[in-house]
């Protein structure tokens, strides 16, 4: 078999090759570099690159001793991550040309890890609705979808393998459906968010994009300290409850046909597949994820709203004034309706290891004025569940379409465990 050009291996190969020594850093970070100048004046995933700073790191990196599991894997980073060494403007002119003084904790220690990072991605203003110019690399007159829209349209197009993402609603998982990558979303908590712009702190989540379900859990086993999510593998039979949530009615004819072919496919094997008891009024997460994320980021934005007032997109300063309308005991009560649903929720898993249940209504829309739809990931991202994109399908247009496996509370390496399994067999 031929060995694919550097820029197209994915993470956990070549880490396997880097750790044998039997691939430089140098010659991948090289490789993916060449691949950037080459795409990214039409895919637009950057926004700051230090090419000469990724190479010397590389270089050093093949000088010494294996740093860690990421070892000489280059990665890319959203701007909405602090960087000491690399600009970070949160998506927006307020930030022009900021530069931290330390790296956000998840940077650090991807770094002690032995990643390179390569550059920043682009990211909607403040990881709101305002898109940047990002392109999809499957047709670049579509979104790629956001907030994380540089960090999966680069993976996709063989840019890098490895990069990081933000979740406050749907900013990992959209995007890695409509670009056709694996998102990983971790469990709310499980990863140290000290260092990334602060949104909502009952909903932000730091995550990961890679090209397949191994690739996002070898970053995500060093963002969370976990290990476990390194194991490939589901062990007994795996209960798959079939989830497609009161949205469903809104889920477009592309959607609907990945449910088909999945539901057939693993209906094929020894698993078990079983349609999910919808728990009474779950439709009333939507607008709860909505109240709770107004609320925090008009307070997390405080500086920006009352100083940079003018700077702001409409649609962000519209938010912002929404969120401060709703007062400090309304969002008590929200937030006590979100932990009974957290516990509620919890006890589907008693009966499912996993819930199968789509990623976005479609495929990527046309035009580059918006990132698209949440609808389908505002819920678990409320509740704090961790959730994977598996892409296994083409819509009619010719772009990438999948759905999401969500798991229980605490429970990442099971979900991923069982992603891998799963994804395989969408994808023989």
């Amino acid at each position: 078999m031929a060995t694919p050009p550097l820029h197209e291996l994915g993470a956990a190969q070549a880490a396997t090759l880097l750790a044998r020594r039997e691939l430089k850093a140098e010659d991948l970070v090289r490789a993916c570099l060449d691949r950037v100048a080459a795409r990214d004046g039409t895919i637009h995933a950057f926004v700051h690159l230090d090419a000469d700073a990724a190479l010397a790191q590389a270089r050093a990196l093949d000088a010494g001793p294996i740093r860690g599991p990421l070892h000489g894997l280059p990665l890319a980073v959203k701007d909405l991550f602090d960087t000491a060494d690399l600009p970070t403007a949160y998506g927006s002119a307020v930030y022009a040309g900021h530069r931290p003084a330390a790296d956000a904790a998840s940077v650090a220690m991807c770094r002690e890890a032995g990643a390179v990072l390569v550059g920043k991605t682009v990211t909607t203003e403040f990881a709101y609705f305002t898109p940047g110019p990002t392109a999809n690399p499957h047709n670049p007159r579509h979104t790629p979808g956001g907030s994380s829209s540089g960090s999966a349209a680069a993976v996709a197009d063989r840019m890098v393998p490895l990069a990081l993402g933000t979740q406050t609603a749907g900013s990992i998982i959209r995007p890695a459906a409509y670009c056709g990558v694996v998102g990983y979303k971790p469990g709310l908590g499980r990863v140290m968010s000290a260092g990334v712009k602060s949104l909502s702190p009952t909903l932000d989540v730091v995550g990961a994009f890679g090209r397949s379900v191994a690739d996002a859990a070898l970053l995500g086993a060093v963002l969370t300290g976990d290990l476990r999510l390194l194991d490939d593998h589901a062990h007994g039979t795996l209960r798959i409850g079939l989830f497609p949530s009161p949205s469903w009615p809104q889920a477009d004819a592309d959607t609907q046909r990945a449910w088909e072919i999945a539901t057939s496919a693993l209906a094929r094997h020894s698993d078990t597949c079983q349609d999910v008891a919808m728990p009474q009024n779950f439709d009333e997460l939507i607008q709860l994820q909505k109240d709770v994320m107004t609320f925090e980021m008009a307070r997390s934005l405080s500086h920006e709203r009352l100083h940079h007032r003018a700077a702001l997109s409409p649609q962000l300063v519209a938010l912002l004034d929404a969120g401060m309308a709703i007062s400090g005991a309304t969002h008590q009560a929200h937030l006590q309706r979100t932990a009974d649903w957290r516990l509620r929720i919890d006890s589907l898993f008693e009966r499912h290891d996993v819930l199968l249940t789509p990623s976005t209504t479609g495929v990527a829309p046309e035009g580059l004025g918006a990132t698209g739809d949440p609808l389908f990931c505002r819920s678990w991202s409320l509740l704090g569940l961790p959730a994977v994109h598996l892409p296994f399908a083409t819509g009619a247009q010719g772009l990438p379409v999948g759905l999401q496996l969500v798991g229980r509370l605490g429970e990442d390496h099971k979900l991923l465990a069982a992603a891998r399994r799963i994804h395989e067999r969408l994808t023989r």
